[in-house]
């Protein structure tokens, strides 16, 4: 851990805030996408038309039609390059309560923008491959919609349809306010405080319910049967956990004494152990099961403590 965001022990006495140590080695981030809208709003006519099968009034019915079928290989292509970017981008953040930011740390900036461009270069490769079958996807909707296909909802080409971009906005109080306004620049120095002491009961609860999704996951598959076997246990149970704690270690903040102590626990537990050694010893396996049903009780209780928050996250597009 970077000793910016962890106070050295001889500090703990005088120790920073987190909410301090986060506004001074964290930058925010923001990831935008540009998306071609799959499907579309049906016509009034078309409402009307779809309301009269079901002798409805067409004022109250909701109708849409899909353009292309999500479900292709080519456009399967597209959208999973769009799952690994955001789920980059969740990787090396941490929440921030204002729609679409996100907190990294400042010395991954740099790694993190080398690969949003490795994503962008797969993007739009995947969207060629997309415009090589966009004539076959359209011949083939066509033939789906049947009357509702129009050839005006498809742009002529799909390659300026799509596209990521990232940025990097201030949530500082601009510097130029302090010397127009000094009393409002101190105001909002204030909010931006009450903004990253957010950040970190956020981040708090996100590592809590992560921490309890995995622990919850890997005790039901340990102690469940289906007809009187034990239940299928993946390899990703395990390497699920070991991602969990690398990313914990690499952006825990240390704001909370008792999340710390559990996640120690937790990796204490599995260290060591592999998922074949889960499936092939019986006694192991009920080992580690009555030890991670005690990590998960104290997560209950950390769980029911702590008042659940609302972490805004940027609205995404519409993909299928």
């Amino acid at each position: 851990m970077p000793p910016h965001l962890e106070d050295p022990p001889r500090a703990r006495s005088k120790a920073i805030p987190p909410a301090q140590r986060l506004q001074t080695a964290m930058a925010a981030t923001k990831v935008s996408f540009t998306w071609f809208g799959i499907r579309k709003t049906l016509s009034t006519a078309q409402k009307e038309q779809a309301a009269d099968a079901f002798a409805a009034e067409a004022k109250l019915l909701s109708a849409a039609k899909k353009l292309l079928d999500t479900r292709h290989d080519s456009y399967q292509a597209v959208t999973a390059v769009r799952g690994r970017v955001l789920a980059y981008w969740k990787s090396l953040t941490l929440p921030y309560p204002e729609p679409g930011i996100r907190l990294i740390r400042q010395d991954d900036l740099s790694t993190f923008d080398e690969q949003l461009q490795i994503f962008r270069a797969d993007l739009g490769v995947a969207v060629h491959g997309l415009q090589n079958r966009y004539d076959e996807l359209q011949s083939a909707a066509r033939q789906r919609l049947g009357t509702l296909f129009n050839p005006r909802d498809y742009p002529e080409s799909l390659l300026e349809e799509f596209a990521v971009t990232w940025e990097f906005p201030t949530v500082e109080p601009p510097e130029y306010l302090r010397r127009l306004n000094p009393a409002l620049y101190e105001q909002e120095c204030q909010r931006v405080q009450q903004r990253f002491q957010e950040a970190v009961s956020l981040a708090e609860q996100a590592f809590l319910d992560e921490l309890a999704r995995l622990v919850n996951h890997l005790t039901e598959r340990l102690a469940g049967h289906d007809d009187g076997k034990p239940k299928v246990f993946r390899d990703s149970v395990i390497e699920n956990l070991t991602e969990f704690f690398e990313r914990f270690q690499r952006l825990n903040i240390r704001s909370n004494a008792e999340l710390d102590a559990l996640v120690e626990q937790t990796q204490q537990i599995v260290q060591g152990v592999a998922p074949q050694q889960l499936r092939d010893n019986e006694t192991l396996r009920q080992t580690v099961a009555t030890q991670m049903a005690t990590v998960q009780a104290s997560l209950d209780g950390l769980l029911v403590d702590r008042p659940r928050r609302a972490i805004l996250r940027p609205k995404q597009p519409e993909g299928d």
